[in-house]
């Protein structure tokens, strides 16, 4: 599992002063990067493999300005072609789970413009953090 904190900004929050909607989608963007620098995939657009399908939010607990928040990052799914990862963000000071999401990701092969079979080495290391649900 891969975690990394965040700490709420002014600006990602609303006029109800909880952490607004979007906000959470950057969050889980950040983790995904994050993730996919752990496996050694860095943000070269050259050299990047991955588009995302679907992704999605639960909001089950409001989060406040200048928390500090873990978001906490696993492969639930792996298939031939994309895979899932799941992701949980915890109020650090509370405990307090905030919101649950997930992500579909697709390997992509851009010069073709098709989805591709994960390659091997990918897949090797998506299983060692596989946590299935």
């Amino acid at each position: 599992m891969h975690e990394m904190q965040v700490t709420v900004r002014f600006c990602e929050t609303d006029a109800l002063g909880h952490i607004n909607n979007t906000s959470y989608f950057i969050y889980l963007e950040e983790a995904r990067v994050k993730y996919f620098n752990t496996l050694g995939y860095s943000m070269d657009v050259k050299n990047w493999s991955f588009i995302l399908a679907s992704t999605k939010c639960d909001f089950l607990s409001q989060g406040y300005f200048n928390q500090i928040l873990t978001v906490k990052t696993w492969v639930s799914r792996i298939g031939s072609k994309s895979f899932q990862l799941d992701h949980e963000i915890v109020c650090t000071q509370t405990g307090n789970l905030l919101a649950k999401g997930n992500a579909i990701i697709v390997y992509f092969d851009f010069v073709e413009q098709e989805s591709a079979v994960i390659p091997d080495l990918l897949r090797e290391s998506l299983k060692q953090n596989l946590i299935e649900t």
